[in-house]
């Protein structure tokens, strides 16, 4: 079972630290939430300078809302990223639910979901050395990995999920191991449905933070700004993992559930949480 690390958005300046601390150890993955009318770091920037500092860890987007992007640089953003890297970006991609982040960019959110697939098509096809269409050429570089980098989607709707087996590696999951079990179920039928080959990769997301009581409250009350647009905030932070047990406990439970990956997503903005989590591992 591959364990990674979701780092905390409120202080880009630490996330340094946090990367160099992950690479030392033995997390797999660095993941960045994305959002745009918020304050937080532009995740295709901020992995980008991550990956420089780093030599080994995957560098993924948890999840890069697609739709607000033009399509054609940001299938070139990914080959740059994938190819500079050696192949260790991970694409995750979803269409967001905050209704601001797509105002300021246009995009009419009853679309959103059409647009990602169009997105896809495009990227795909580009990714593969093809013409971008209209008589206009490829649009290179030629990322790292054929066919572009690992892209898995997160969702919890059916065509959510069924994107997964339509365009996608894998699936991220941020739903607890209780009903985590019935969403990974709907996306290997989807992925048998499409007569893909293999095995979706899986990928599992919870919410922890390790320290004083000063880190726990410094996570909660990050979590609750985070959420406070779900109306659901208070039910989110009750969810926050804040012992070793608990997250050695739930890492168990993804994997009994055939879970690839697990990230251990932080709020508090302590990096000796890297240290703490590697402990509890």
């Amino acid at each position: 079972m591959n364990v990674g690390l979701g780092l905390p958005i409120g202080d880009p300046a630490t996330l340094l630290t946090w990367a160099q601390r992950a690479d030392a150890g033995p997390f797999s993955t660095l993941g960045l939430l994305d959002r745009l009318v918020y304050d937080n770091p532009e995740p295709l920037v901020a992995l980008a300078i991550l990956a420089g500092a780093t030599s080994r860890i995957r560098v993924q987007t948890e999840v890069l809302l697609a739709p607000l992007r033009d399509t054609a640089l940001l299938a070139k953003q990914a080959a740059t990223l994938d190819r500079m890297t050696g192949g260790r970006l991970v694409l995750g991609l979803g269409i967001g639910g905050r209704d601001d982040d797509h105002q300021v960019t246009g995009i009419d959110m009853r679309t959103r979901g059409r647009r990602l697939d169009e997105q896809m098509a495009v990227m795909r096809r580009l990714w593969s050395g093809e013409p971008y269409g209209d008589g206009v050429g490829p649009i290179g570089p030629a990322p790292a990995r054929t066919g572009g980098p690992e892209v898995l989607f997160g969702g919890f709707k059916p065509a959510a999920i069924e994107r997964v087996a339509r365009w996608g590696d894998g699936f991220l999951a941020a739903a607890a191991p209780s009903w985590a079990g019935g969403l990974f179920d709907t996306v290997r039928k989807f992925w048998k449905e499409y007569d893909r080959d293999g095995e979706p990769r899986i990928v599992a997301q919870v919410n922890v933070a390790l320290g004083s009581a000063e880190v726990i409250e410094d996570a909660r009350a990050n979590m609750h700004a985070y959420y406070t647009f779900t109306g659901m905030a208070d039910r989110m932070v009750a969810g926050l993992l804040t012992t070793p047990t608990e997250i050695r406990e739930a890492i168990a439970s993804f994997e009994d559930l055939g879970a690839d990956e697990v990230m251990l997503y932080c709020y508090g903005l302590d990096p000796s949480q890297v240290d703490r989590l590697a402990d509890a591992l």
